[in-house]
């Protein structure tokens, strides 16, 4: 099972599924949690790292900027519902509720994870998760309003990519949000440097370098969402070595 993402991985089919595929890891290295073999203790642990890496290194800031490309000041006194894919730890669908409360919005959020471990981390932290494989998602097109999925894509090859895009596109009702890293030697330089120093996990810092050599430039980016939806998206750049994109899924 390591390195394939099967659709017997979807414990919790209570849904109709928006796609049913097999995705393919990425060629590019292996990571620790590609590996359903991978500890439970481990995982928790290395999930943890990444939620301080997404408060330190910008992964909230950039869920933060998708998220106000399609949220504004005429959703104040509405709810939202919104599905993170791949949610790990759930802290940030947890920073994206606080981020909307601010604004006198209401998200009721959503995780989806194939991991246990992962899954019982998240709903430690308050955020409801479907156990379940991103090939095989247990919901219905158009049955949410946001879709988030952070730091997820890079971990397949470019064909599996794309269909994880075309199946965002379709649940969402609103919008999708993808934000993941981008290509920076120099960013893979400092968190060899600053994962140490933050206490994480050794596997935790050689994954994080391995994710930034497998992330994309924005112009990848762009040209995977066009073939995935036929839609022409301008993905941008953040500090931290992110990449973010938005776009609407109705008018």
């Amino acid at each position: 099972m390591a390195g394939r993402c099967s659709t017997t991985a979807v414990a919790t089919p209570t849904r109709n599924r928006s796609s049913v595929t097999t995705l393919t890891m990425s060629p590019l290295g292996h990571e620790a949690l590609d590996d359903p073999a991978t500890s439970p203790a481990l995982v928790a642990r290395m999930l943890r790292d990444i939620a301080k890496s997404n408060r330190w290194f910008g992964g909230r800031r950039a869920v933060r900027a998708g998220l106000a490309e399609l949220v504004g000041p005429e959703d104040r006194g509405t709810t939202l519902s919104l599905l993170d894919i791949g949610t790990g730890a759930g802290d940030l669908p947890q920073d994206a509720v606080r981020w909307a409360t601010r604004r006198g919005i209401t998200i009721r959020p959503l995780g989806v994870e194939r991991i246990p471990a992962a899954a019982l981390l998240a709903q430690s932290n308050g955020i409801p998760v479907l156990l379940g494989c991103a090939g095989a998602l247990p919901l219905r097109p158009k049955s949410v309003d946001l879709v988030v999925m952070s730091q997820l894509l890079h971990h397949f090859d470019r064909d599996s990519a794309i269909e994880l895009l075309a199946a965002c596109d379709s649940i969402a009702r609103r919008g999708v949000v993808i934000a993941d890293l981008r290509p920076s030697p120099l960013a893979a330089f400092g968190y060899r440097l600053a994962g140490p120093m933050l206490g994480m996990h050794p596997l935790t810092v050689s994954d994080g370098v391995l994710s930034l050599a497998r992330g994309f430039t924005p112009e990848a980016l762009g040209m995977m969402i066009h073939e995935a939806t036929d839609r022409t998206v301008l993905p941008w750049t953040m500090t931290g070595a992110r990449v973010v994109a938005a776009w609407r899924t109705a008018p």
